[in-house]
C-alpha cells in the first residue's frame, strides 16, 4: 500500500467510490492518482497509516462537507441545493468553490489542505514585507486612507499578490497593540487622527431607559404612512455636546417641528419642550412618537400620561427605523451646521428654519411641500 496517503484521504476515496464516481474522477478529489485509488479499493492497509491531525473548528467546513460539495458539483446541483443539504449559508458554499478553482476545478482534498494552511497560527503578517510596508507608509504620509491604499495597490501591482493588502490589515497594524509593522505615529495621518479604534457598542454604559415600549409594538398604521399623526424624534447636537435642538418629523407629510432647548438637553427639559409642541397640534395629528434610546427620553412615561401620546423606542444602532427623521436632520445641518453653538438660535430663529423646511418641495411627496401635504390631509379629514 502507498504509505504517503493519510487515513482521511483513503476514507474519502472509498466513500466517493461508493457514491458512484469513477477512479479517474476520485483521484483528483483525494489528491492522488487513479491507480492509487484502485489499490486502496482492492487492498486493506497493513501498514501504519498517519492521520491528517487537523480538525476544523466549529462552524467550519469539514472534509465530509467538502465531499458533499464535490458530489453536488459532479451532479450539476446549484449552490443553493448543496448549501441546503449541508445546512450552511449559500455564500459559504459559493466562496468555498470560488476560492478553490470554481465548479470545474474544485478538488475536495486540495481545498481541505488549503483551509488547513489558512488556519495555521501564527501567520507572517502581510506588512512584514519591507517593500509593501514602505509603500503603505509613503501613502499614509500623503494622507491617503487605508481604503484608498488597498484599492490602489491592486491597480499599481496587478500581478503581484505580495503587494496586496486589505484596508482592515492596515488599520490593525496601526491600532492593535503588539503589531509593529507600521509606526504607531502614522495613525495621525488618518482623517480621524485617532490612535485607537472607537468602540462600536457605544450604548452599553448609558443605562437602559425604564419602561420602554419598543417599535415592534407600534401600531401597524404608522408603518405604511397612510394615516398622519405618527412622528419621529431626535436631537441634533451642537459644538462640544453643550447645546441641542430637538426635531420632530411627521412620517406621512415630513412636516417638521423644532424644539427650542436653550438650557440644555436634560430629560425634563426635552419632555417639557415636546409637550409644548405636540399639544398645539390637532388631535388627529398627534398619535405616536418614535425616538431612539437616548437618555433625553427618560421622562417619556410622564409625557405619555400628560398627553395621551405613546412613545416607542427604536432598536439600538438602527437609525433606519427613523428614516424620515434622519433625512430631515441631514437637511437641517444646512441651517444648523455641525460644530456650531446651537444655543445661539432663539425660538423665533428655529421657527423660521422649520418654516423654510416645511415650504421646500420634496421629491418623496411628488414635489409638494410638507405644508401643502399637511393642509391637504387636514382638508380631507375635516
Amino acid at each position: 500500500m502507498p504509505p504517503h496517503l493519510t487515513v482521511e484521504q483513503r476514507q474519502l476515496a472509498l466513500r466517493l467510490k461508493a457514491r458512484g464516481l469513477s477512479l479517474r474522477e476520485i483521484g483528483p478529489q483525494a489528491g492522488c492518482s487513479h491507480e492509487l485509488v484502485r489499490i486502496i479499493a482492492r487492498h486493506a492497509s497493513r501498514r501504519p497509516v498517519r492521520h491528517d491531525g487537523w480538525v476544523p473548528g466549529p462552524g467550519r467546513l469539514t472534509l465530509a462537507d467538502r465531499e458533499e460539495i464535490t458530489l453536488g458539483l459532479h451532479a450539476g446541483e446549484s449552490f443553493t441545493a448543496i448549501a441546503a443539504r449541508l445546512g450552511k449559508a449559500v455564500s459559504t458554499v459559493s466562496r468555498e468553490v470560488a476560492a478553490n478553482g470554481g465548479r470545474t476545478r474544485y478538488r475536495a482534498w486540495r481545498a481541505h489542505q488549503r483551509a488547513c494552511q489558512q488556519a495555521r497560527r501564527p501567520k507572517t503578517p502581510k506588512l512584514a514585507c519591507p517593500r509593501l510596508a514602505a509603500q503603505v507608509t509613503g501613502w499614509l504620509e500623503e494622507w491617503w486612507s487605508p481604503v484608498q491604499i488597498s484599492r490602489r495597490l491592486r491597480i499599481e501591482f496587478p500581478h503581484d499578490p505580495m503587494m496586496w493588502v486589505s484596508h482592515e490589515t492596515i488599520y490593525q497594524a496601526l491600532f492593535v497593540q503588539g503589531r509593529g509593522e507600521l509606526r504607531r505615529e502614522l495613525a495621525r495621518c488618518l482623517r480621524t487622527g485617532r490612535a485607537k479604534r472607537r468602540p462600536r457598542g457605544r450604548g452599553e454604559n448609558t443605562g437602559r431607559i425604564k419602561d420602554m415600549v419598543m417599535i415592534s409594538e407600534r401600531p401597524a398604521e404608522a408603518e405604511d404612512r397612510a394615516v398622519p399623526g405618527h412622528w419621529e424624534g431626535d436631537l441634533i447636537i451642537g459644538k462640544g455636546c453643550k447645546s441641542a435642538v430637538g426635531t420632530l418629523v411627521e412620517r406621512t407629510t415630513r412636516f417638521v417641528l423644532l424644539l427650542h432647548l436653550p438650557h440644555g438637553r436634560d430629560a425634563h427639559l426635552v419632555e417639557q419642550a415636546m409637550r409644548h409642541a405636540i399639544t398645539a397640534l390637532p388631535a388627529e395629528l398627534a398619535r405616536t412618537i418614535t425616538w431612539d434610546q437616548g437618555k433625553e427620553m427618560a421622562c417619556h412615561a410622564g409625557f405619555t400620561i400628560a398627553t395621551g401620546i405613546p412613545v416607542y423606542f427604536c432598536d439600538p444602532h438602527a437609525p433606519w427605523q427613523r428614516g424620515s427623521n434622519e433625512n430631515t436632520n441631514g437637511l437641517l445641518r444646512q441651517y444648523l451646521p455641525k460644530g456650531t453653538d446651537l444655543s445661539a438660535h432663539a425660538a423665533a430663529d428655529l421657527a423660521n428654519i422649520a418654516a423654510s423646511l416645511n415650504n421646500r418641495p420634496r421629491k418623496t411627496l411628488g414635489f409638494m411641500t410638507p405644508s401643502e401635504k399637511l393642509a391637504e390631509l387636514l382638508a380631507h379629514t375635516g
